[in-house]
């Protein structure tokens, strides 16, 4: 599977409640599991009026049919190539 990296523009996304990325988490679990492919969440960011999430699966076209059924914009949605930090200068 590869590993994608999405970003969605969601305004006001820095003010959710906990109770609203519940729901949001809740929603995006009942998708994932109606898919029918192999295909895990891994976590999300919420930053300003956007929202990054780290997904695993086969192709970006799963990924954007999960936002198609969650309902969920996908502005981008693009394959990690490398990830790398502060270790990566020891290496």
């Amino acid at each position: 599977m590869a590993t994608f990296l999405i970003e969605r523009t969601v305004p006001g996304a820095s003010q959710l409640t906990a109770a609203q990325l519940r729901d949001i988490s809740c929603n995006s679990n009942k998708v994932v599991d109606g898919l029918g492919v192999a295909y895990t969440w891994k976590h999300s960011y919420v930053a300003g009026d956007k929202i990054y999430c780290v997904h695993e699966t086969d192709d970006v076209e799963t990924v954007l049919e999960h936002g198609r059924r969650g309902g969920f914009p996908v502005d981008m949605a693009n394959p990690i190539v490398a990830v790398f930090g502060p270790e990566t200068a020891d290496s």
